[in-house]
């Protein structure tokens, strides 16, 4: 935009010296030739009296006089033939001039005659010639030319740096304002734009503003919500561990209370991450996070005789995901294994480092599925677990993949955690 308008007042700047100067420089060329010319009749007309009284012995010495000075040579043409002065041949111009008995200019290829008629001699008409040359004409008219140029130019420069300025003053609050749309997407929701600029850009700043804090109130309304709803199973919890503690098998009872345990601190987790605010993201070892999730599903593996294979590269493996996300990630896929593959159905996990980061890669050797969007679900569940893994996947700037055929394989690229030890 702040181009388009130097451009702009660049062309109408320029039209208008145009407009403006051509006709100054076309009427500082006439002035010019009009002063070359006024100077030569008067050198001409100084002559008159003396050619209209005096003989030609007399007028002789006072023409050569005449033309000692610089520029506008004359000559006196006397009705006799005799011819005084600068030489110069008896032009058409002179034979009309003495016919007539008037003055005339007359346009020549080297320049102007200016002749003046003289009358009341006794053999006729003398004409007194003064003749300009094409450099008396335009003498000085270069340089006059060249200050107008140098004007032109330095008007233009001026609009152009006028209209830069205005240009900036316009384009800088428009630059703001995609700067802070910008860090509104990226989640800074206290990013707010500067009223500046022209009214129309103050208005466009306000309704931001106003639309930034709504977005705020309703994210935070939301976490609120999760928060509260996350909260709100703790109750239930605490009743299915005291339940546990209560049975009369000791190992039994352990076992179902370290489940308990480990729910509850995932809720926790969950209440924690929906209060947390602007927080960075997070990272944690790759590989440490899949192998204790891998042994906490393999007990119930081992009950449902699924036959379980593990695939993972020695940690430590940073990657730019938070240790609750990632085990949430990995609980949301290995869930959908148990719940929708009929018993003894096996599965593998792998682990392997990448250049970018880790790969997590869950299998089965069910019936597979293709991949389903958010909430979506043929089989009687909420749909949310796959875009769990997808969200947590991509947050890291990772991706997420699903294959199938035969069974079905999922893939998380996890991005790499910078910094992390």
């Amino acid at each position: 935009m702040r181009k388009r308008l130097a451009l702009l007042v660049t062309a109408v700047m320029t039209l208008v010296l145009v407009a403006f100067l051509v006709p100054l420089a076309i009427l500082l060329r006439s002035v010019t030739a009009d002063r070359a010319v006024t100077a030569a009749t008067a050198k001409a007309q100084s002559l008159t009296s003396l050619v209209a009284t005096a003989d030609a012995a007399t007028l002789r010495p006072a023409v050569d006089q005449l033309n000692t000075t610089a520029g506008h040579p004359v000559t006196v043409f006397l009705p006799d033939g005799t011819v005084l002065g600068a030489p110069a041949p008896r032009t058409p111009g002179v034979t009309l001039a003495a016919a007539q008995g008037s003055s005339l200019t007359v346009e020549d290829a080297g320049g102007r005659e200016i002749l003046v008629a003289v009358q009341g001699l006794p053999r006729g008409t003398a004409v007194v010639r003064a003749f300009v040359d094409q450099a008396e004409l335009s003498r000085g008219l270069g340089a006059a030319w060249l200050v107008l140029a140098g004007l032109g130019v330095v008007l233009l420069a001026l609009g152009v740096l006028v209209a830069d300025r205005l240009a900036r003053s316009i384009v800088r609050p428009v630059h703001e304002l995609a700067a802070v749309s910008r860090r509104l997407a990226e989640g800074d929701l206290d990013a707010r734009a500067r009223a500046g600029g022209p009214a129309e850009v103050r208005s466009v700043a306000a309704a931001l503003n106003l639309l930034a804090a709504r977005i705020r109130d309703l994210v935070r309304q939301e976490r609120e919500a999760v928060a509260d709803i996350s909260h709100r199973l703790r109750t239930p919890l605490t009743v299915l561990r005291l339940d546990a503690e209560s049975l009369a098998d000791p190992a039994e009872a352990e076992r179902i209370t370290a489940h308990a345990e480990s729910l509850e601190r995932q809720v926790t987790a969950l209440i924690d991450q929906a209060r947390a605010r602007d927080s960075a993201p997070g990272s944690c070892d790759a590989a440490a996070v899949v192998r204790a999730r891998a042994e906490f599903w393999s007990v119930l593996a081992q009950d449902q005789d699924r036959a379980v294979t593990l695939a993972l590269d020695d940690g430590p493996l940073p990657v730019a995901v938070g240790e609750p996300e990632l085990a949430a990630a990995l609980d949301a896929l290995l869930g959908n294994v148990f719940a929708h593959t009929p018993e003894g159905t096996a599965y593998a996990i792998r682990l392997t480092a990448t250049d970018g980061g880790a790969r997590v890669e869950v299998s089965d050797e069910g019936p597979g599925f293709d991949e389903v969007s958010r909430g979506d679900s043929g089989a009687g569940s909420t749909g949310l677990g796959l875009d769990i893994a997808r969200q947590t996947a991509r947050a890291s700037g990772g991706s997420f993949a699903v294959t199938r055929g035969p069974g079905a394989r999922i893939v998380l690229d996890l991005g790499t955690a910078l910094g992390m030890p």
